[in-house]
């Protein structure tokens, strides 16, 4: 009965794509590891037609409402309307916003979606998206030293993902596959821009990734013997670490790491890339 999770719902409103309440929401949620949130994301909520029918669905299935409407006559009736039904809500937004105009001495715009603007930084991410996706699993070597990060690491190590997450942050990532006895790129050796960072985690670990993996394939040649040994994964291991010392680059144990949390010590190794 100890593991019996309770479930509540999780309404989250926003008058654009809804990101920002997610990840806040998640965030509070994951501190309560005997609840799980049931969510309910309503983004681009942009005028009172819409609201009204939100705030019906809200009524119907009744928990915690967060929400992020700059529209301020639309956030008093979301207020209002939660008081009537006994709901409790919070504006995510608003007290950082308060802050910032108390701290600033300025009034904000006040604009739905303004995190989202196309500017010179969005452009940046969309570009650093594109080089990374053209870069996956050790793709157009050529290009290497136009990166701002590489990372190097055995199968299984979340490279492609954690290339992924720091694309979206505008950072130039190409990823390459360890493989004993098999040489890095010449290129990448010749590189002198981007910082080599290695992924290297717990033989176990790999082991039970790689075993999901063999599970999903439908491939008769995968010798899933050797690829889920964890006496085999050890050696790639160890070529690995060996690899990273003979060329100082640091390595990042993602054992018990999210991508996210890899991703910031990555950030945090070149502190321009912040």
């Amino acid at each position: 009965m100890e593991n019996q999770k309770n479930y509540f719902h999780l309404h989250l409103i926003s008058d654009s794509t809804g990101e920002t309440l997610i990840a806040a929401g998640r965030a509070a949620a994951a501190q309560f590891q005997s609840s799980h949130a049931l969510e309910h994301v309503y983004p681009l909520i942009r005028n009172r037609k819409q609201l009204m029918q939100v705030m019906e669905a809200v009524d119907g299935a009744p928990g915690i409402v967060l929400y992020t409407i700059v529209d301020r006559e639309l956030a008093d009736i979301i207020d209002v309307t939660c008081k009537e039904m006994g709901l409790p809500c919070v504006s995510v937004l608003e007290p950082i916003i308060d802050l910032f105009q108390s701290y600033l001495g300025a009034t904000s715009r006040r604009r739905s979606g303004a995190q989202h603007v196309m500017d010179a930084d969005y452009f940046a991410r969309i570009d650093a998206l594109n080089f990374t996706m053209d870069h996956d699993d050790g793709q157009l070597p050529a290009d290497f030293n136009d990166a701002d990060v590489v990372l190097i690491g055995i199968s299984r190590t979340s490279k492609t993902p954690t290339s992924i997450y720091l694309a979206n942050r505008g950072i130039k990532t190409a990823n390459i596959p360890i493989v004993p006895g098999v040489p890095l790129p010449d290129r990448l050796m010749e590189a002198t821009k981007p910082l080599v960072v290695g992924l290297i985690a717990t033989a176990d670990r790999i082991s039970q990734v790689r075993q999901n993996r063999v599970l999903g394939t439908a491939s008769h040649s995968f010798r899933a013997e050797d690829y889920v040994d964890r006496a085999s994964i050890a050696e790639e291991l160890k070529y690995a670490r060996s690899l990273c010392a003979r060329n100082n680059w640091p390595t990042i144990d993602v054992t018990r790491r999210s991508i996210e949390e890899t991703a910031a010590a990555i950030v945090a190794l070149r502190p321009r890339l912040r």
